[in-house]
């Protein structure tokens, strides 16, 4: 099981740094968030985790894109949550400072592979949640790449949980329809 107040907490600190923030599909971002932490919730009770890690993954689920994609940083998450969320949530974010977007993917999976599995898994839930119909303005080449990158994360990080591993590779194969 996991810790109630703690999700709670993760997740008013997300919806509180993610704002206004909308999905590419006009929802509110955290629907997302909400979304790749039922992933890990799920992954976590499947896997019968022992609820300290069941804890992290879950909190770094909710906060895995506030640093990324809001203006708190690795010192506000670290002075919420602590060293070991801040660490999971930092290895989570691009480097935005990296030229391509090719290099912010190898360098946050670089990262990743250097934390526990409970923080990897959020990465193949936040993939999974991701793998929907692309968004009406993305070309070929983009959902093309998109497709890849997910082939990508999954080989590297599959030994995270079994369980998220099949659930991606079965949303690559179902992305497979919108790659032409």
């Amino acid at each position: 099981m996991f810790s109630q107040e703690n999700y709670l907490k993760a997740l008013n600190y997300a919806a509180v740094a993610h704002k206004e923030q909308k999905t590419p599909m006009g929802l509110p971002y955290i629907v997302h968030i909400s979304s790749v932490a039922m992933e890990v919730i799920h992954a976590c009770e499947e896997s019968k985790m022992e609820e300290e890690k069941a804890n992290k993954a879950i909190s770094c689920a909710l906060l895995h894109d506030v640093i990324e994609d809001t203006e708190f940083t690795y010192d506000d998450i670290f002075n919420g949550f602590g060293l070991e969320i801040a660490e999971g949530v930092d290895a989570l974010t691009k480097d935005k400072t990296l030229d391509t977007k090719q290099l912010q993917m190898q360098d946050s999976i670089e990262r990743l592979m250097t934390q526990p599995y409970e923080i990897q898994m959020v990465k193949l839930a936040d993939r999974i949640t991701n793998m929907q119909k692309p968004p009406e303005n993305w070309d070929g080449q983009k959902i093309f790449n998109y497709h890849k990158e997910a082939k990508f994360i999954l080989s590297c990080l599959k030994n995270s949980n079994a369980y998220l591993s099949k659930r991606l590779e079965d949303k690559i194969a179902e992305y497979r329809v919108y790659v032409k």
